[in-house]
């Protein structure tokens, strides 16, 4: 199965977005090769640009205030597994504390860094980042893999207690829908969202459908088109009938 998920809130969009980097990362800085971590590096950059907005730790802060209030009001309910509800009420305090404590602008470490900084800057330059224009990169990237390893690690670890939070308030929305089976036969799914007021919205397909969905999402009115995944011209698919799960996530 594959989940395509639809952010209806520049929040969660920012949420979804430092997600895929954290993951992008961890899949790059895990192999050996060179050209894996210099791929890592570059997504450290945007990571650091996409968790600079001003408003991200407050945010999160409140966000994870909101939950720990909800969820400490389920202690003793018969229907709540005492012991995983603990341990999320431990997680999210954690993350709280962990931000809370955070220094300036989430990824100012990077920004401090004037070495980093200057590969940034040749980054933004196709071709930009030869031996001959960064000779102290090309070094780095010669040095032995584990040690590659450890300090991509180490410029990763300020971002921990974002991930967390990210991690958590993410969790938390996907588990808060339950998915509805849909089908359609003309490629076209509409739907009036009344007083739903999803922030996210999953649309889940078996993997082998040669058909994505593309969606289009307010307050009001929800619009799936269904078109051709593969390359060239695109189409409606229009000609077989689509089955798909959808489900609403509302914090």
């Amino acid at each position: 199965m594959i989940h395509y998920e639809y952010p209806l809130s520049e929040r969660i969009r920012t949420l979804l977005r430092l997600e895929d980097l954290f993951d992008r990362f961890d899949a790059y800085a895990e192999s050996p090769d060179s050209h894996a971590h210099h791929a890592a590096l570059l997504t450290l950059f945007e990571m650091s640009e996409v968790a600079a907005r001003a408003d991200l730790k407050s945010d999160l802060l409140q966000e994870l205030d909101r939950q720990k209030a909800v969820l400490t009001a389920l202690r003793g309910n018969p229907h709540v597994q005492d012991t995983t509800l603990e341990q999320v009420l431990a997680a999210i305090e954690a993350a709280h504390q962990g931000i809370y404590h955070l220094p300036g602008k989430v990824g100012q470490h990077l920004r401090d860094d004037e070495w980093l900084m200057a590969i940034k800057q040749r980054a933004a330059i196709p071709g930009g980042m030869c031996e001959f224009d960064l000779p102290a990169y090309h070094h780095w990237l010669h040095r032995p893999a584990e040690e590659r390893m450890r300090q991509l690690q180490h410029w990763l670890a300020p971002f921990s207690s974002i991930r967390a939070a990210v991690d958590i308030v993410l969790g938390l929305l996907r588990d808060s829908g339950q998915p509805e089976w849909q089908q359609v036969s003309n490629g076209n799914y509409q739907r009036m969202l009344e007083s739903r007021n999803p922030q996210l919205i999953r649309v889940t397909l078996v993997d082998n459908l040669p058909c994505v969905p593309e969606i289009s999402a307010n307050k009001y009115m929800l619009n799936i088109r269904f078109i051709q995944a593969g390359p060239g011209q695109v189409r409606t698919c229009t000609d077989q009938t689509i089955d798909f799960d959808l489900t609403f996530c509302t914090l």
